[in-house]
């Protein structure tokens, strides 16, 4: 089979925590989100592992994250900097934070040259994503067009904390993704569904068995190219707002409605976990606690 390779956007990990060092675990052992993340993917067949991360957290990273998973995986760093942009193109003035998530993986072109998985360091995906993504790369009939979503149930990816933002998918009958609508200020009605406010304060209802985008996504290198080209075009637009930022959904969506890539979609059966609100934490342990007592997890992972 063909090397796969994790990408894990992890520029701004640790920041609502002040650091590395201050994320707590969620389990017993010591572990936090990412480790099983890493544990999944390995299982999956990832053996290489390339991490995003801001240049100035690099010694840090390396002490809590990277070297430990040296002996598991190729470890690679990319930085995504601030003035990592088109030649002739420059920075504005007043401008403090990079571009986004298309921007960061925009970066990893020439590091990354098979076919790869993206996912947010801080979000737990369960088991199935990294397996359904490793078997849609060796199945793939179209690699220089097609690529990979892992979306999941919305009611899996709700919290009981506050409103979440999520991308709810729209697909064709065959699967292939049509466009991702975001939705903001969702919040579970209770029984088993959930609904949205719209601007106008209108509650819109959902069912819970949409399909949401959490940012876990499978590309053919050939993306590359696309994001750079992109990339351009979206800071001869927007590139002197101080806080505009190039995401990868909506990079996607362009490529989709241009005919120029065509991404599959695969649902997850795991639920997704993430501490939006600082109440989310207890939540994550006891999630954790329940798929170890249920011998999906070992306590500690090996």
């Amino acid at each position: 089979m063909e090397k796969i390779t994790l990408v894990i956007l992890a520029a701004g990990m640790g920041s609502r925590f002040g650091g590395l060092k201050q994320i707590e675990p969620v389990d017993p052992e010591g572990h936090i989100i990412i480790d099983f993340s890493l544990y999944d993917a390995w299982r999956a067949g990832f053996r290489d592992v390339v991490f995003i991360i801001k240049r100035e957290m690099e010694a840090e990273f390396r002490e809590c994250i990277g070297d430990r998973m040296e002996q598991y995986f190729h470890v690679s760093y990319v930085y995504q900097d601030l003035d990592r942009l088109p030649e002739g193109i420059e920075v504005p003035e007043g401008r403090t934070k990079p571009w986004g998530t298309g921007h960061a993986l925009a970066c990893c072109k020439g590091v990354v040259n098979g076919p790869f998985a993206v996912i947010n360091a801080d979000d737990f995906y369960g088991r199935s994503g990294y397996a359904l993504l490793a078997d849609s790369f060796a199945g793939n009939t179209n690699p220089a067009k097609r690529h990979f979503m892992v979306g999941f149930t919305l009611r899996n990816t709700l919290s009981e904390n506050g409103s979440v933002a999520r991308g709810v998918c729209c697909c064709d009958p065959e699967g292939f993704l049509k466009e991702v609508t975001e939705r903001t200020n969702i919040v579970p009605d209770g029984r088993g569904g959930a609904f949205f406010t719209e601007e106008n304060g209108t509650q819109v209802p959902l069912t819970g068995d949409e399909i949401v985008s959490m940012n876990m996504w499978g590309f053919m290198p050939g993306i590359f190219d696309h994001l750079s080209s992109l990339f351009e075009q979206f800071l001869s637009k927007r590139g002197k707002e101080l806080k505009s930022e190039f995401y990868i959904p909506s990079a996607v969506a362009s490529l989709i409605h241009s005919g120029d890539a065509e991404v599959k979609v695969m649902k997850s059966s795991d639920s997704w976990f993430g501490v939006t609100y600082r109440e989310d934490k207890p939540v994550v342990q006891e999630s954790i606690a329940r798929l170890i007592g249920a011998n999906v997890y070992t306590s500690p992972l090996e």
